[in-house]
């Protein structure tokens, strides 16, 4: 028979690993969820479409990555020099409608010729919005 000493530690020692339990299930002990990624602007999102449909085979959006033509990232910053008289939205959208007009030293002329005839005058502005803002 157990006494009444021994039965009161009994219980206060459940009594504690219990509220410790508990303690440490509201602490977590895990990391906190990593952010989600960053929502981009509708305008951005829908080119962003239009690159991955009509773009993207051959295009990297990345500068360390090159598919078969030339990679598009930062063409915000360079885009302007590569014409003279011609900025960098003016360049990229006369890349699209005239492709042969603007190659890239080091690549053939292999973009497709009636790109612009496949997209609307939406899907146009906002895939060259969405190139544009490549970093």
């Amino acid at each position: 028979m157990e006494s009444i000493t021994g039965l009161w530690l009994g219980r206060r020692l459940r009594l504690v690993c219990l509220i410790w339990l508990v303690l440490m299930a509201a602490c977590g002990g895990g990391t906190a969820a990593p952010p989600p990624p960053p929502t981009l602007p509708p305008q951005l999102a829908a080119g962003q479409k239009v690159f991955v449909a009509h773009c993207g085979a051959c295009h990297s959006p990345t500068a360390d990555t090159v598919i078969v033509g030339p990679a598009l990232a930062g063409i915000a910053a360079h885009g302007a020099s590569r014409v003279d008289g011609l900025d960098a939205r003016a360049y990229v959208y006369a890349s699209i409608l005239q492709p042969s007009d603007f190659l890239v030293a080091g690549f053939d002329d292999l973009m497709p010729k009636d790109l612009a005839k496949k997209l609307t005058g939406e899907e146009l502005d906002s895939v060259v919005a969405y190139v544009l803002a490549l970093p």
